[in-house]
């Protein structure tokens, strides 16, 4: 009997082992105006990132608009289809896997969490709309054999208020589309997707709220975890899902995990300290879980020379302390 149990508890641990062998070690190569290049590339090989999200966008005129304009002449070339391709032809020759996360951006930087129409007819007309821009990128996901792609990200009142569309969508997609599925929920939305069966992946954008200190130590920010973690990882279980951050970061400023999700230009003073404690308390809060897959870093420039520093108090960690922090966990845990 002795034997019997100890083979099983060795079963069981190498089998936790296997599933988060080989994490998702990622990066959102953010969509620039000009093409990518080798250059580009290669201080994300640098980091140790063996994943990158490719992100297209869809831009809407304001909260209650129903049209969805994208792939058009006044966009960046990384956010359109043809950049995103060419995107992720080079990613690929550099043996980076891709997720494919075609966004909405709605004009002035509105919360895309509240997109909602007032009529029946504007519904019909945004699931038109977003239908034909998520299965074009669906198309492509399939074309150049993307390893993962992404429903959508952030849109809670829009599949709240529309839930049958949503299922209708994921059909239509895997109809496309044969790889692995996820959505990119929001931090405060993810316990209520009704759709997490249908995916292969529960997203999780993670900018939870951790600590209200200026620069908290890597043991508040772990503490302030445990409640979100314990969540998540009944989730997981409850779905037989792993969980993977879709979106993870922290800014390089004071206060940086009292409210993580704001992108505002403000004022707060630079401080990598809490930037660097804010990564190590999630790489070892997670990275070592068998239900979490791993996650993409937000967010990662193509130009790299110019990007971040010293002086910046943005979410990149390009040149600055975190790099270094990110680099060492994400060779660690390949």
């Amino acid at each position: 009997m002795k034997r019997f149990t100890l083979l099983v508890i060795i079963l069981l641990q190498l089998s936790c082992a296997s599933q988060y062998a080989g994490k998702i070690n990622g990066v959102s190569f953010v969509a620039s105006r000009d093409k990518a290049v080798q250059k580009h590339v290669k201080p994300v090989l640098d980091i140790n990132a063996g994943y990158a999200a490719v992100m297209p966008f869809g831009f809407i005129r304001d909260l209650n608009s129903p049209e969805i304009i994208f792939n058009t002449d006044r966009q960046w070339f990384g956010e359109t289809a043809e950049g995103a391709e060419q995107y992720i032809r080079l990613l690929h020759r550099n043996k980076i896997k891709v997720m494919l996360k075609p966004q909405i951006w709605i004009w002035r930087g509105e919360f895309t969490g509240d997109l909602a129409m007032k009529t029946e007819s504007e519904w019909q007309i945004l699931e038109r709309s977003y239908k034909e821009f998520i299965l074009t990128f669906a198309k492509l996901a399939k074309d150049m054999r993307v390893e993962m792609f992404c429903i959508g990200t952030e849109l809670e009142e829009f599949i709240s208020q529309r839930p049958l569309y949503w299922e209708k969508l994921i059909v239509d997609v895997k109809n496309i589309y044969p790889g692995k599925l996820t959505y990119a929920a929001n931090w405060d939305e993810y316990t209520r997707t009704p759709f997490w069966p249908s995916l292969d992946y529960i997203g999780v954008d993670a900018y939870f709220p951790l600590s209200e200190e200026k620069t908290p130590s890597v043991e508040q920010l772990s503490e302030g975890w445990d409640r979100w973690k314990e969540e998540l990882s009944e989730l997981s279980a409850t779905y037989d899902k792993p969980v993977i951050f879709t979106e993870f970061g922290y800014r390089s400023m004071d206060y940086t995990a009292k409210k993580p999700w704001l992108v505002d230009r403000n004022e707060e003073q630079a401080n990598m300290d809490a930037q660097v404690n804010a990564k190590k308390a999630l790489f070892e809060k997670f990275w070592s879980e068998p239900w979490f897959a791993g996650g993409f870093l937000w967010k990662w420039f193509t130009h790299h020379d110019a990007a971040g520093g010293s002086e910046d108090n943005r979410f990149t960690p390009q040149n600055k302390p975190a790099q270094e922090v990110i680099k060492t966990y994400y060779k660690t845990n390949q």
